[in-house]
């Protein structure tokens, strides 16, 4: 466990320093942080701990190595030259995958096949067999050649970190989990405070909102790619999730409500608020975002309204954000956190943001509006 190597978090842009941050509370020092990517140096214990507890990243990978390939005699050299035997044992299968993006080497397919021989060459010398059985655990190998850089990573996640696995169904256009915690996290949102999200869909946001407050490691009910992994023991994982549930916050209250238009999201967050297992942390009813009202003085409204780009009404949308933009100032006091992709926002909701930062949901990009209402306090 103590082998030490680099990990890459991929993360979908906009969301670096939040992933960065996330690190180092949980005590690692980020090594580069770039477009949709954060490494540092760490361990098999880290590999699970990050898988476990990351809430804005997509995926925790083991970074072997780097290297300038033009040709295919450089590839394959390359990465035949890495210590793939320092993460592969004798019977592991390592099934590769990747893409090329402006590179003299074009073809995904080709890049492919001559990774796969180089890695096999490579553990045939080192084990001094023939053939590998590849029947033992299974190592995703992932690659990238990005103008003519190669990046050779082992997958640790498996199925992507936003699938925390409480989310069985969702509506016509949800907010990815690890968005929805960002947007809580990057809020002024204190849990004595109520939060509101009024277009609640399948109920991500509230969801992820509870999970954040009451301390729910968002990686504690699904399974990774990384418990096959020899380097790995059962006990070692379940160390940590007894671990992490100790460290649950179970005795504070909150004061979440999630409500929609739709009687069928309603429904939908109710199944997923249960199955996430905070489900009596949040209100949720039926009520339309234009009419929604409150004698609480004051609170933090989170939400991600429908998109044109998604729903394709843009009229619709823009008549939407002007009706709640003059329902929201009548709670002068809150605060509101509102995710979209139209441009012309601000204008059609009637009020500038104090602040806007840029988010891609996806392919999307989008724009995370803020307007404060009580002056937020000074972060620690």
């Amino acid at each position: 466990m103590n082998d030490r190597f680099e990990i890459a978090v991929p993360t979908l842009f906009g969301l670096e320093k939040m992933v960065s941050k996330e690190l180092y509370r949980l005590g690692y020092d980020t090594k580069r942080t770039e477009d949709g990517r954060v490494t540092f140096d760490g361990d098999y214990d880290a590999v699970m701990r990050t898988n476990l507890w990351l809430r804005c990243g997509e995926r925790v990978l083991i970074k072997v190595g780097e290297f300038s390939a033009q040709t295919a005699d450089e590839l394959y050299e390359g990465v035949k030259a890495m210590e793939w035997e320092r993460f592969i044992s004798k019977n592991a299968a390592f099934p590769v995958k990747g893409h090329t993006i402006r590179s003299t080497l074009a073809s995904d397919r080709n890049s492919q096949i001559i990774i796969k021989k180089a890695i096999a060459d490579r553990l045939g010398d080192k084990y001094k067999i023939l053939r590998l059985p590849e029947t033992g655990a299974s190592y995703q190998v992932q690659f990238t050649i990005i103008n003519n850089t190669a990046t050779l990573m082992i997958d640790t996640s498996g199925a992507a970190l936003h699938k925390r696995g409480y989310r069985v169904r969702s509506n016509l256009a949800p907010v990815r989990e690890t968005i929805a915690a960002a947007m809580v996290m990057i809020s002024y949102w204190k849990f004595e405070e109520p939060l509101w999200d009024p277009f609640c869909g399948s109920g991500t946001i509230p969801i992820e909102a509870a999970m954040f407050k009451r301390n729910i490691a968002p990686g504690l009910n699904r399974r990774f790619a990384f418990e096959e992994f020899d380097q790995i023991s059962g006990k070692d994982l379940q160390d940590l999730k007894d671990e992490a549930r100790q460290e649950e916050h179970r005795d504070i209250s909150l004061d979440i409500t999630a409500t929609d238009i739709d009687k069928a999201a309603v429904e939908l967050t109710k199944c997923n608020a249960d199955k996430a297992g905070v489900g009596e942390l949040i209100n949720v009813g039926c009520a339309d975002a234009r009419s929604i009202a409150t004698d609480k003085p004051c609170g933090s409204i989170i939400a991600n309204p429908p998109y044109g780009e998604r729903l394709s009404d843009f009229d619709a949308c823009r008549e939407l954000y002007h009706d709640i933009g003059r329902q929201f100032k009548k709670l002068d006091r809150w605060s509101y956190y509102i995710l979209t992709s139209h441009e012309g926002f601000e204008s059609d909701f009637g009020a500038k943001a104090d602040r806007s930062r840029k988010i891609y949901n996806g392919a999307l990009r989008c724009r995370l509006y803020q307007f404060y209402g009580n002056k937020p306090r000074k972060r620690d």
